[in-house]
């Protein structure tokens, strides 16, 4: 055998892998086609496992220590490699070194649009990005499904390789938790943590990743999405309509005694009724009925407006007309028959709300 030869076939005695990279996920170990010597020492460091592969099957994996490959301590390989009674000649086997530190502050967003089914909007198309952090918890399905046999597998790699199928499991989570968009949009902190519950599990059995931190810094919806959010936020701002009605008299009769406040009573009702309407429209994408004529009223001296049936009455206070009616046999609510029906004065109705 020639020199040359000598040296190329000579035995690996010490494998072990020094990470200064700060960013390299799985490593595999050069052999440059040398042999392990029977009793070589295999040195793994803190935040490392080695996993052996031979012949395509994951065989032993090693974590933290030093590590004389012997029979005894490698016995899924010696299965493989069919040694019952021990091995003294060298052998080939690929050396896979696995980082197992935390990497954190991994970025993750939606390049398309993810379409989600809301009870309120119907089906809509919604863009989100954050931030998340991560370990590999099992090297071998990590290997198998995500670097794969690649020597030098880095960071920006894995993001490349892994931002689809981290989309994936991110709208299957959201489906599965059935979040509406009115929080998905609002609550990104309480978000997060509840699909941090459901994403990890999934992360774990397909690419034995374990997730221990995901961030949603921002979801966006399209614009009408956005207008009707908005509109929800203004209605629920004002609160109970009646409430606000009153509210509004009682700032004009402050002001400007009874007679302001019957003159401000119709023009506060439309707008009221018109708040209604342009939320209703939001919601519904379709047209609403107009306001009836005892709140469309734009001069308080109309005559219709100085006497109401219960139904006019029933559409001011925001009730039912039995309710109306109700109020009438009560004697709280002063109303005169008229021709057989009941009519009730403006006047009445004022006082009404103001009691």
């Amino acid at each position: 055998m020639s020199l040359m030869n000598i040296i190329t076939k000579q035995l690996i005695e010490i494998i072990e892998w020094t990470d200064d990279s700060r960013d390299t996920l799985s490593y595999r170990w050069p052999d440059e086609d040398k042999e392990i010597k029977n009793g070589a020492q295999l040195i793994v460091r803190e935040s490392q496992m080695a996993q052996f592969v031979s012949t395509g099957q994951y065989a032993d994996l090693f974590g933290p220590g030093k590590h004389a490959l012997t029979t005894e301590n490698i016995p899924i390989l010696s299965t493989l490699r069919g040694w019952k009674y021990g091995f003294n000649s060298p052998f080939k086997c690929d050396v896979y070194f696995i980082n197992t530190r935390l990497f954190t502050g991994n970025k993750w967003g939606t390049s398309n649009p993810v379409m989600m089914r809301d009870k309120d909007f119907g089906v809509v198309r919604m863009r989100a990005f954050g931030t998340y952090d991560f370990r590999i918890v099992e090297p071998a399905l990590f290997l198998k499904e995500v670097a794969g046999t690649d020597q030098n597998f880095r960071l920006d790699e894995f993001a490349d390789t892994m931002r689809s199928r981290l989309v994936s499991v991110f709208s299957e989570a959201l489906a599965k938790a059935q979040v509406p968009v009115l929080d998905v949009a609002q609550r990104y902190g309480e978000l997060g943590a509840a699909l941090l519950q459901l994403i990890n599990p999934a992360m774990g059995e397909k690419y034995g990743l374990e997730m221990t931190s995901f961030i949603l810094e921002n979801v966006s919806v399209p614009p009408e999405v956005e207008q009707a959010i908005d509109k929800r936020a203004s209605m629920s701002a004002i609160g109970n309509l009646n409430d606000y009605v009153k509210y509004q008299m009682g700032q004009a009769m402050a002001s400007g005694g009874e007679g302001a406040a019957a003159a401000v009573m119709p023009a506060t009702m439309a707008m009221g009724f018109g708040m209604a309407q342009e939320m209703m429209k939001s919601m519904q994408g379709g047209a609403v009925p107009a306001a009836p004529a005892a709140v469309q009223a734009e001069a308080p001296a109309a005559p219709g407006l100085q006497v109401l049936t219960p139904a006019q009455a029933a559409q001011t206070l925001g009730v039912s007309e039995a309710d109306v009616l109700a109020e009438i046999q009560s004697g709280h609510l002063k109303a005169r028959q008229i021709g057989g029906q009941w009519r009730i004065a403006q006047g009445a109705l004022d006082e009404f709300l103001r009691g």
